[in-house]
């Protein structure tokens, strides 16, 4: 089972560079259910793995009763990337990384029936294909991606792991992470360009359902139906594989690698996209012993 592109920006560090502005949507009403919470288990290790989503409309009530009892519980909080919410450090990063001189128009990066929809994109985004050019294809994908969800009026402000790094700070537990934001973007940055290229055109084509891709995840992530989230594997274009491998499938085997030598009682909270689909976190975490229970 594959992932499309668009949940991927949805759920990994794409959206860390939106700034969406504006008035915020109508929140959803809150569920009984909750968003999906599994306790993970071997040796020295009680851990809680949680499926976040990275940006939210204001207003939206995630936090459930079993929510705050494993954040109560819990020694410390393991992050995708401890350093995120650093946005200096981030946006300085993306900048060395996603910039290179000579880079040929980005008009010219997408097939010729993409390129009314890729002027409209960046029409709405409020910037320019001359602005975009001067980066690599993955970094105007990402902001490609940033500048079509400026409608959907949602922030990171509002996200789960701002909430949840100011409730471990407060309690005074030590918050890390399973990888670097330089790792992040290297699994973007060390794609081929023929697979980045692949990646922007398809960023182009998901615009277009932004809107309801982001409802639907969210109306499921609310209520912990992951069966939902995988379905919308199923819908629309595949992934490259290159792109699918890189960004998605090895990080969550280097997770695994960095969750190995955890002890005590950690709070793990990553995006739920991980969570479902071919060589998911839970998947490779059963595979190497660990008991994993879905709580909530």
């Amino acid at each position: 089972m594959t992932m499309r592109l668009g949940q991927w920006l949805l759920s990994l560090l794409a959206l860390s560079l939106l700034a969406a502005c504006g008035s915020q949507p109508e929140a959803p009403p809150a569920t009984k259910d909750g968003p999906a919470m599994w306790r993970v288990q071997r040796g020295d290790l009680d851990a809680t793995l949680f499926g976040t989503i990275h940006v939210l409309p204001d207003g939206i009530e995630w936090q459930t009763p079993a929510i705050r009892d494993a954040i109560a519980q819990s020694d410390r909080l393991v992050l995708e990337a401890a350093d995120l919410q650093d946005e200096v450090k981030t946006l300085t990063l993306f900048e060395q990384m996603g910039r290179s001189p000579n880079l040929p128009p980005l008009e010219a990066r997408v097939p010729e029936a993409d390129k009314a929809d890729l002027a409209a994109i960046v029409a709405s985004g409020g910037t320019t294909t001359g602005l975009l050019s001067g980066y690599e294809s993955w970094a105007a994908a990402m902001l490609l991606s940033s500048a079509s969800q400026q409608a959907l009026k949602i922030s990171q402000d509002n996200g789960v792991e701002p909430a949840l790094i100011a409730t471990f700070k407060q309690a005074g537990k030590p918050i890390g992470g399973l990888e670097t934001v330089e790792r992040q973007f290297s699994a973007f940055d060390t794609l081929p360009e023929s697979a980045q290229r692949r990646m922007l055109s398809q960023t182009v084509h998901e615009a277009k359902d932004m809107r309801g891709l982001y409802d639907r995840i969210l109306k499921a992530w609310l209520k912990g139906d992951m069966d939902a989230i995988a379905r919308e594997d199923q819908v629309g274009e595949q992934p490259d594989p290159l792109v699918e491998e890189a960004v998605l499938v090895a990080r969550n085997r280097d997770w695994v690698k960095a969750i190995e030598p955890m002890k005590g009682r950690p709070f793990i909270a990553v995006g739920a996209g991980h969570l479902t689909g071919r060589d998911n976190l839970i998947g490779l975490l059963r595979a190497k012993g660990y008991t994993v229970t879905r709580v909530q």
